[in-house]
């Protein structure tokens, strides 16, 4: 290698330099050819890219593919424009061999890389020896010189871009490699610059024919495949000390790190292939180095360049520096930017909406003032302000001074500095115009601003919001969450512009305007023009107090459609209203406004009261709505003055002190969004009425605007005040979900999201905290919140039963299996943040719905199982009375071998025929589930940690007489008997005596044999979940946990926790909180398949009721599926919950059959290998074991909701003790009593032989067998008696008592 390129170096000297930039531990060059024209020189103006191979010696392809690139980058210069091109414009730097030294022990034909050769000759992993972010790496530096030489590269040659070439698979990997949890794999590492990182990976997989399929097909990893051929390194797996994760963070340089072929030594003849296989996509990925923003900083005053300034991307909290002509190169996506440049002693430059273009490069010099001083016509003169200079660019290459292009004046130290943006075009902005226009701001300025929709209106209209923040599509702990929702009322159209307006004026000025910097810094911002689109269609412009739009399309007001405390809101909820209830739910929003029209004045809670009257109804946080409410209302001069609509007619007297009201003072509004807020979320909202005119002309708009833009902006700052802070886990520091922090004097509880930070407004005062969570101890703390800003206060909660060190109990025996503690963390990941919805999100994809009868349900299952036959098992249950099959899918990682130590759950669906919905989400689920195994790595490790079983269809001859589009009708409902399965298990001792249908006794044999520990029915009919039990009156035990897992659901569920059925064609109740109840509420009845479940199974079951309609048209079976779709996973993580664990004696021999009794109540019972499992609601719980022969064990736990299972495990020692006392006691007295009773027997005997000769002595009476057989009678008749007295309580008396008098008489 090292002839071959100094012989391509002499013959291309004017565009080929060879040099080394170190030497291996046993002493071999690490050559690098330098590419470019003039390559004995640095000029600038011409960025620096590099390809480094052979990293681990014996992934040898990537060695010998540089080489040939080097060969035809040089062969084809003058030849081929393109590379021409390239060579003449970019500084190519190729390192064919990173690890000479390990190359050297390799093996050709070693595809696995068992042969050695990986690591250098001091057995170092080179690509485990940089220096890491998240974790410290240790080594020597005498072990790594190759390491240490690349490092000392990077640093001084300031690379734009970089590829990283590796063996093993085929597919590119982007940073970060490695996570601050360092989870083995799944976990999505994400850079501030992730996005430009994806389109680098694909610029190169989308060039290479293997690559760009996403499938591999290695033969070691045959299922293993890559969405579009890249990955996240860290979500593929965990790779501490990197070397792309420091190209990123230590250097200029964007790296990716490309895997080029499955196996990493092949035969000589293959190299070829490989060359062909990547030829383009190399030369394509290095002209990506061309893309973003290049340009020059140089010294206003010197005019000479300026090395080592920061160039800082608005939004993007990753910066890069020039270089030593001044020079720098920012590689970003097409969008509209506020770039900065930043260096000691200058003035801060700032150019405000940068457009960067696709394919090339955007130019943007930068002029730096020196402190102190202002150029004015390239002469240095004293600045009276020297602080930042703001451009505004007009093209695609722009030099920036302190001069604004558009007017060619020089900025006056006369004029206020940082000046903000205003919004420049007003006008009335339709739902198409407004569509746009938020898109555009989305594009514009993505790494701050992202639109997403929260359903739809009654006419399909999306509900837009776009929220504006610096990490915009994630909480960001800590981070709180503010609103701002318009045009509630359709024709009042004031606040739908002046949000429009918020989101540019927002845009334009982040990076240039300190105080929205700051704001779009620390604060996540959602704002929505419209949630009512429709009524704003057909509303007019020029309507000052008129109704034509205000309601929706369906002529509700929306702001009367909200569940209300004081009123029972009859009217049907509206598509948007449950759209927002949802929204409001789903993030832990801490302050909102909602913007009206018709008058001016902040309006706050409460909207109605008890008599509805129109009197003051204060809420128990009165004192901080006022305070919020005054803060808006004090930047709007005209508001606050509190005579609003002086000039109409009817309305001159009207008046608001300091421009605000409470509500129900003003006019009564029962079903209000305002107080909902308040009143089920942690969200303080006001209504703020913007002005006496709904519709005012598109002129009126901009004082409109400059009535409210320091408003609008004042009220988001209260978002900041009073306390904030995190409710820890005192044992582990991770922050605990759904905490309770109250405020003694205030009776309004917040509660923690699911990071375990919390925010509660409050108004300057000292207060007494409370933070309690259950299975906790509470914690008071007393804070002081001051006049301006946010008072932090944390708690940290210890466990309740904790040990004296503040570590939970460990339970005897307790595992600490490092496979475990992966398990511990993967189900919290799962259950706390976006984990969930991630999972989700991450396996979308398009799904074909239709409805299947029995013939194609049983292929689809039997194609499952073919095409999936590791992880699939068919089991025919039993067969209906029409003869078909009950089919079961087994989904495991192995479902032919048992294995009770792993959670079952049971998928039913289909009981009654006519819902079939069920049946399509579970064949769905199944097919899901499959589809997915081994490509998303959450549902494999679910699939591995769990035995899932799916019953699509228990009713398969009902299902056949249902028909589509019949939302009420009964046929098919029960079985070709005309039974109702429902109502056929023998689960409340109604039935014994009765013949169990066939369909239900398959399913009751599975049930009791199976040992499940969680069953989710889904049927039809309603919109809601119920738990145990159907038949009335009986409490059931573990209500508590039946309760918790029907709301898990339920949550989850985008309708179905708002608790509003919307059945109101099948009289179905209305309104369910939380959108759960007890089953016997809703319809009570006995027999039922989960009553059975939970009696005679011992395994909790709950009832999905997916919609009204009981068989919907098959074109809605897609929305179903997208609202079923993330609660049927949580049920896969709920399984892994509760207490689990085996019972064993002193010895290990594990006890089955063992009685494990919860809370004194409900029984488990372990099975083969004494292992055990019952899930738990969130809290403390005890736990007894019990078995035959052994003393009975006792055990405290605490279930956590996002924490996995508690693992116990249960020794038993043999039972010593008889009738409760011990052993040696009982067997003493038992001696003593034998030995009084033989001393007694012989005084007997004593006394009676002294006497036998007296006449009035002892005499036999039975002389005759006759009077034995008479003796055997009667003995045996009292043996019946005392049987039968046990057994029945009759004082009547008869024959018998008398034969007993008489032989009580001899």
């Amino acid at each position: 290698m090292t002839q071959l390129l100094r012989s391509m170096a002499s013959r291309y000297p004017q565009i080929a330099n060879l040099s080394s930039i170190g030497r291996s531990v046993q002493g071999r060059e690490l050559w690098v050819m330098r590419i470019t024209k003039d390559p004995d020189i640095e000029v600038p103006g011409k960025p620096r890219c590099k390809y480094v191979g052979n990293m681990h010696g014996d992934e040898t392809v990537s060695r010998q593919i540089l080489i040939y690139l080097v060969e035809y980058l040089l062969t084809s210069y003058g030849e081929d424009t393109r590379i021409t091109d390239l060579v003449t414009s970019t500084d190519m730097y190729i390192m064919p061999s990173m690890n000479p030294d390990g190359f050297e022990r390799s093996v050709e034909g070693d595809c696995r890389g068992d042969a050695g050769g990986r690591a250098n000759a001091k057995h170092m992993d080179l690509n485990r020896s940089f220096p890491d972010q998240f974790k410290d790496v240790e080594v020597r530096q005498e072990d790594i010189p190759e390491v240490t030489a690349v490092i000392k590269w990077i640093l001084e040659k300031k690379f734009v871009l970089s590829g990283n070439f590796h063996g093993g698979t085929v597919v590119a990997s982007y940073p970060f490699d490695d996570s601050v949890s360092h989870e083995m794999a799944g976990y999505y590492s994400r850079s501030v610059d992730d996005k430009l990182f994806k389109h680098l990976a694909l610029t190169y997989a989308q060039k290479h024919p293997v690559m760009g399929t996403g499938e591999p097909n290695c033969p070691d990893t045959p299922d293993e495949t890559f969405k579009d051929g890249i990955t996240n390194g860290a979500a593929w797996y965990d790779v501490p000390g990197g070397m792309q994760d420091f190209n990123y963070l230590n250097g200029n340089c964007m790296e990716v790190t490309i895997e080029l072929s499955c196996c990493k030594y092949p035969p000589a003849s293959e190299l070829l292939k490989e060359w062909d296989y990547n030829r383009e996509s190399l030369v394509a990925y290095m002209e990506q180095v061309h893309i973003g923003v290049r340009g020059y900083v140089m010294d206003g005053a010197s005019e000479t360049p300026l090395p080592d300034v920061r160039i800082v991307v608005g939004g993007i909290n990753h910066n890069l520096t020039t270089g030593q002509f001044g020079d720098y190169y920012r590689l970003l996506l097409p969008g509209t930017y506020n770039i900065s440049a930043v260096t000691t002693g200058y003035v801060t430059s700032t150019v405000i909406g940068v457009h960067v273009v696709e394919g090339k490069a955007t130019e943007l010099n930068f002029t730096l003032t020196p402190v102190g001083q202002e150029v004015i016509e390239g002469v240095a003169k004293p600045s009276a302000y020297p602080t930042t200079t703001t451009t505004y660019p007009d093209s695609t290459s722009v030099h920036t001074t302190s001069t604004f292009p558009e007017t060619g004046t020089t900025l006056s130290p006369a004029q206020p500095e940082n000046q903000p943006i205003q919004p420049q075009k007003f006008r009335h902005h339709g739902y198409n115009d407004m569509e746009i226009f938020l898109r555009k701001y989305e594009t514009d300025f993505h790494s701050i601003a992202h639109l997403y929709s929260i359903g739809q209106s009654v006419q399909g209209r999306e509900l837009y919001v776009m929220v504006i923040s610096d990490n915009p599509t994630v909480h960001e702990p800590g981070e709180p969450e503010f609103k701002y929702v318009g045009n509630m009322h359709g024709n009042e159209v004031v606040g739908r512009e002046l949000l429009l307006n918020l989101i540019e004026y927002l845009c334009l000025n982040y990076g240039s305007d300190p105080e929205v910097t700051q704001m779009v810094n620390t604060t996540r911002i959602h704002i929505m023009p419209s949630m009512n689109p429709d009524g704003y269609e057909v509303a007019k412009e020029g309507d000052v107090r008129g109704f034509l739009g205000r309601n929706n399309s369906n002529n509700f007001d929306l702001n009367r459609n909200f569940p209300d405390q004081f009123t029972v809101i009859t009217e049907p909820r509206q598509p948007e209203t449950i759209a927002v209830m949802n929204w409001i739910r789903n993030n832990p929003f801490v302050l909102s406004a909602n913007l009206h029209g018709g008058s001016l004045v902040v309006n706050y809670p409460y909207d109605d009261d008890k008599q509805g009257r129109s009197e003051y109804s204060k809420c128990p946080d009165d004192q901080v709505f006022q305070q919020v409410s005054e803060a808006y209302s004090q930047k709007n001069v005209q508001m606050h003055e509190g005579h609003p609509c002086a000039s109409e007619s009817g309305y001159a007297r009207e008046f608001f002190m300091d421009g605000i009201t409470n509500g129900a003072n003003w006019y009564n509004v029962p079903g209000g969004m305002q107080d909902w807020n308040y009143l089920n979320s942690n969200c303080f909202e006001v209504t703020i009425e913007l002005g006496c005119v709904k519709y005012p002309k598109a002129e009126d708009l901009p004082t409109y605007w400059e009535q409210n833009r320091r408003a609008l902006l004042q009220y988001i700052h209260q978002v900041h005040r009073g306390v904030k802070g995190m409710v820890r886990d005192k044992r582990d520091g991770t922050g605990i979900p759904n905490a309770t922090v109250t405020v003694e004097e205030i009776n309004h509880p917040v509660t923690t999201s699911l990071a375990g930070d919390y925010w509660r407004l409050l108004v300057p005062g000292t207060y007494h905290l409370t933070a309690s969570a259950r299975g906790y101890n509470s914690v008071k703390i007393y804070a002081t919140v001051p006049d301006e800003g946010v008072e932090i206060v944390d708690f940290q909660l210890t466990r309740e039963h904790m040990e004296p060190n503040g570590q939970a109990p460990k339970a005897p025996g307790a595992t600490q299996d490092p496979a475990e503690e992966e398990l511990l963390s993967f189900i919290k990941d799962l259950s706390l943040g976006p984990g969930l919805e991630e999972l989700v999100q991450s396996t979308a994809g398009q799904s074909s719905f239709r409805y299947h009868r029995y013939q194609e349900l049983s292929q689809v299952l039997r194609g499952l199982t073919l095409n999936f036959p590791k992880i699939t098992l068919l089991h025919s249950l039993g067969q209906s009375v029409e003869i078909r099959s009950i089919w079961a899918l087994e989904i495991s990682n192995n479902p032919e071998k048992p294995d009770p130590s792993k959670p079952k759950i049971r998928f039913v669906a289909g009981i009654h025929g006519n819902a079939p919905v069920g049946i399509e989400l579970l064949l769905e689920f199944a097919a899901f589930l499959c589809i997915n195994y081994g490509k998303n790595p959450a549902i494999t490790r679910l699939i591995d940690e769990t035995r899932i079983f799916i019953l699509p269809s228990i009713n398969p001859d009902g299902r056949e007489l249902a028909r589509e589009k019949q939302c009420n009708s009964t046929e098919g409902m029960t079985n070709t008997h005309g039974k109702d399965l429902d109502t056929d298990f023998f689960g409340n001792g109604s039935q014994h005596m009765v013949e169990a249908q066939p369909e239900t006794r398959a399913v009751m044999d599975l049930i009791i044999k199976r040992g499940f520990s969680l069953s989710v029915s889904l049927d039809g009919g309603s919109l809601l979940v119920t738990y145990p039990y159907d038949k009335p009156v009986q409490p059931v035990g573990n209500e508590d946990t039946l309760k918790y897992l029907a709301k898990v659901y339920a949550t989850n569920h985008p309708k179905m926790h708002l608790g509003d059925t919307g059945c109101q064609s099948n009289s179905q109740m209305e309104n369910i909180p939380e959108g759960f109840l007890r089953a016997a509420e809703r319809q009570s009845h006995m027999g039922s398949m989960k009553d059975f479940s939970v009696d005679f199974g011992h395994c909790p079951e709950i009832t999905v009721y997916t919609g009204c309609c009981l068989f919907p048209a098959v074109d809605q079976l897609d929305t179903l599926w997208a609202e079923n779709k993330k609660a049927l996973l949580s049920m896969l993580v709920e399984v892994h919950k509760g207490v689990r664990g085996v019972v064993r004696d002193k010895s290990g021999k594990p006890i089955e059959g063992a009685v494990i009794v919860l809370n004194g109540g409900v029984r488990v019972f372990s099975a083969e290998g004494g292992y055990f499992h019952a899930l738990l609601a969130p809290g403390n719980h005890n736990i007894e074991a019990v078995a035959d022969g052994y003393q009975q064990q006792r055990h405290d736990v605490v279930v956590s909701s996002y924490e996995a299972a508690t693992y116990v495990v249960i020794e038993f020692d043999m039972d010593n003790r008889i009738f409760g006392l011990p052993r040696e006691l009982v067997v003493a007295a038992a001696a003593a009593s034998m030995t009084a009773l033989v001393v007694t027997a012989c005084i007997i005997w004593c006394v009676c032989s002294a006497k036998s000769g007296q006449k009035d002595g002892f005499h036999r009476l039975r002389q005759h067998r006759d009077d034995y057989e008479d003796e055997i009678r009667l003995t045996t008749i009292g043996s019946k008696k005392s049987l039968l007295a046990n057994e029945f309580q009759d004082e009547s008396e008869s024959e018998e008592d008398t034969l007993y008098a008489n032989a009580n008489r001899f």
